[in-house]
């Protein structure tokens, strides 16, 4: 018998969509700067109005980090602000991404190179997945795939 995939059940509300992934996970992957170790923190802060993101990837010794809050934006759509060890940050809000898998979220935000998103959705069996893609004339290009597990 296959084994049933965990509850991928979002709440109410504009913070809603997040509810899944609200909690501590972990992942390992390869990366061009090879191995990857990476943990996600969600959490819901300053009275519930916001999901804090901290999440932290370790290249064999060498960490980067990130801290962003998740919200209403100026317009009352979700969105998000990103900011990194690296001094850069970025802003963006949710988009529909069904054409990665009909349960997923997602976020789109206008970077230096070009228009990105960051996408979310449940493993069959364990956790979620989460990637970040490039838009290209062809479509979407996916770079980064990491799939989280509790931590």
């Amino acid at each position: 018998m296959a084994a049933k995939r965990p509850a991928w059940t979002k709440g109410r509300g504009r913070l809603g969509v997040l509810t899944p992934v609200i909690g501590k996970w972990k992942a390992k992957a390869e990366s061009p700067m090879g191995p990857v170790a990476c943990s996600r923190v969600f959490a819901r802060v300053l009275g519930d109005n916001y999901v804090q993101l901290t999440a932290v990837w370790d290249f064999a010794g060498k960490s980067y980090e990130e801290n962003a809050l998740f919200g209403a934006g100026d317009e009352g759509e979700l969105a998000f602000w990103s900011f990194t060890s690296d001094g850069k940050h970025s802003t963006g809000k949710l988009t529909g991404v069904a054409d990665v898998h009909p349960e997923a979220f997602g976020f789109e935000a206008q970077m230096p190179a070009g228009l990105a998103r960051m996408i979310y959705w449940p493993d069959e069996t364990e956790g979620f997945h989460w990637a970040v893609e490039a838009k290209t004339k062809k479509g979407w290009s996916r770079f980064t795939e990491h799939h989280y597990r509790k931590a």
